[in-house]
């Protein structure tokens, strides 16, 4: 399944014709973003280009800003019309992102686009005795994906352990450690067989996404409901690590490449974080 998304330019104008100038913001956005996915699809769609890291890095931090753009509008209580263009021009950075990093995906065989279930890899399905339930009345709340852990590598980190920059935020555990929903969502993938191991990728109501990686069983399965503090299964060492430990990724599509700072993005959902 490709898109969960509107791969559509912003409106041009929302302005009364008697304030042309009005125009000229969502008209200079609305070309930035065409000349930015142009230039993003153009750029050679390989796992290992340089150009197409930097690329994909500079949409990161260009829809990270019009995310926050979009959050300042709501909380000066803007009007309605400039939040939705304000917010269309964000989907609309996102939706080339996401067309970008699926289309790499699904020629290097990620199996979170090739194979989201597991099925054909054969990945361990949770059993009825494994799966978990939802807390009550916890929809609501957003919590730690780890209750107690000690924080190990962090998100931007270098090392002779990653080929690039480290994608998120590991957190270190025994194996066997539950493993919970960060926020209420859905299942997006649970996937096995490549460097994460064994993972879950949920879908939160906000369009981003959480990776919980190197589990060592999985007690969710593809397109349930999770709510948050929900168990997802148990941390482990599962795919390439050198120990137990829980890998946690904030993304804004399913793929690789679309990694945000996960802490920051916890503590605006009042959850805090330490070590």
């Amino acid at each position: 399944m490709r898109r969960e998304h509107h791969a559509r330019l912003p409106r041009m104008c929302f302005a009364p014709a008697r304030k042309p100038s009005a125009c000229l913001p969502s008209a200079l956005a609305a070309v930035w973003i065409a000349g930015m996915l142009v230039v993003l699809a153009a750029v050679p769609a390989g796992a290992g280009s340089d150009a197409f890291r930097k690329e994909t890095k500079r949409t990161v931090r260009a829809h990270e800003k019009a995310r926050a753009h979009v959050d300042r509008l709501r909380a000066e209580n803007a009007g309605a019309t400039e939040v939705r263009s304000a917010e269309r021009r964000r989907k609309a950075i996102r939706a080339g992102l996401w067309d970008a990093l699926w289309s790499v995906a699904r020629d290097a065989g990620d199996p979170v686009a090739v194979d989201p279930s597991g099925r054909a890899g054969r990945c361990p399905a949770a059993r009825a005795r494994a799966r978990s339930r939802a807390p009550e009345g916890r929809d609501a709340v957003w919590t730690a994906p780890i209750h107690r852990y000690r924080l190990s590598a962090g998100y931007a980190a270098r090392g002779s352990r990653w080929a690039h920059r480290h994608t998120g935020q590991d957190f270190a555990v025994p194996s066997g450690t539950p493993v919970y929903a960060v926020g209420p969502g859905t299942v997006r993938a649970t996937t096995c067989g490549d460097g994460f191991g064994n993972q879950v990728i949920v879908r939160h109501p906000d369009g981003y996404f959480t990776q919980y990686a190197h589990l060592s069983r999985i007690d969710v399965r593809k397109g349930g409901r999770v709510a948050a503090g929900q168990r997802l299964g148990l941390a482990g060492a599962t795919g390439n690590t050198t120990g137990p430990h829980l890998h946690f990724e904030v993304r804004i599509t399913p793929y690789m490449g679309s990694a945000v700072s996960p802490l920051p993005w916890l503590r605006r959902k009042s959850v805090q974080v330490g070590g």
